[in-house]
């Protein structure tokens, strides 16, 4: 029942700012296929370079989206609402607050997601998206829900929840096989890029769009980043860390 309350809680904010939500998550995204896509006219792998750039849109629509609203919300609630203190004495199990923080943070990010997917149907270009992709769409939102649980537990001020948007997801957005193929990359920053969530994301929903596999790796690491942002979630809950 207490994952139920939160991903309610997280409907009626949900409803209560459809229409901003839908366009904040509109803008950015649809810059970039707009610059890139179709004010590049380049080729990529062989490909239009406009099926390599909506994969990668996707993905990283769900990192933000799942991010931003989990980082902003969490951020307001604990520094300046101080809706935690009320949550730490409830009988709401602490463990699953903190599941339904994530798993509404990953449908936020889906929706984003989405939003791209419906905005590019126009576009002809026969790139597959289906149960897989959105099996991976959901699994790259939960990780950086955590990930912005976690910083948002440890975030002095309501101002942190930007900067680690500019020190975190604005360069992993540039960096991680979205905008351009990883290949090039100076080898050992190529394999560390690599090895972060969006980039692992970006190529499974890649492969997806082309009718391949999506491959174990890329499932195993971002679960990987899920169980160790996961658990410091839970650690800095119930150790009352920086609450």
């Amino acid at each position: 029942m207490g994952i139920i309350t939160v991903l309610w809680e997280k409907w009626t904010e949900f409803k209560r700012d459809f229409y901003k939500i839908t366009v904040a998550a509109m803008i950015s995204p649809l810059m970039y296929l707009v610059i890139f896509g179709m004010g590049i006219q380049t080729t990529s792998h062989g490909e239009p370079y406009l099926h390599f750039l909506i994969p990668g849109i996707v993905a990283m629509a769900t990192m933000t989206g799942s991010f931003g609203a989990t980082a902003q919300n969490m951020s307001v609630q604990r520094l300046y609402e101080k809706a935690l203190d009320q949550v730490m004495v409830s009988p709401t199990p602490l463990w699953q607050f903190i599941l339904g923080q994530i798993i509404g943070g990953s449908l936020r990010g889906m929706y984003a997601g989405a939003i791209i997917l419906l905005l590019t149907l126009p576009v002809r270009t026969d790139l597959i998206f289906n149960g897989w992709s959105v099996l991976v769409m959901f699994l790259n939102g939960m990780v950086f829900a955590t990930i912005a649980l976690v910083l948002s537990f440890l975030a002095k001020s309501y101002s942190d929840a930007p900067r680690f948007t500019s020190y975190i997801i604005t360069p992993m957005s540039f960096l991680c096989n979205t905008f351009f193929s990883t290949d090039q990359m100076p080898a050992g920053f190529r394999q560390v890029i690599g090895l972060l969530p969006l980039s692992q994301a970006s190529s499974m929903i890649r492969a997806i769009s082309n009718g391949e596999q999506p491959g174990v790796f890329g499932f195993a690491v971002l679960l990987v980043y899920l169980m160790i942002f996961s658990a410091l979630s839970v650690w800095f809950i119930y150790k009352k860390k920086n609450l």
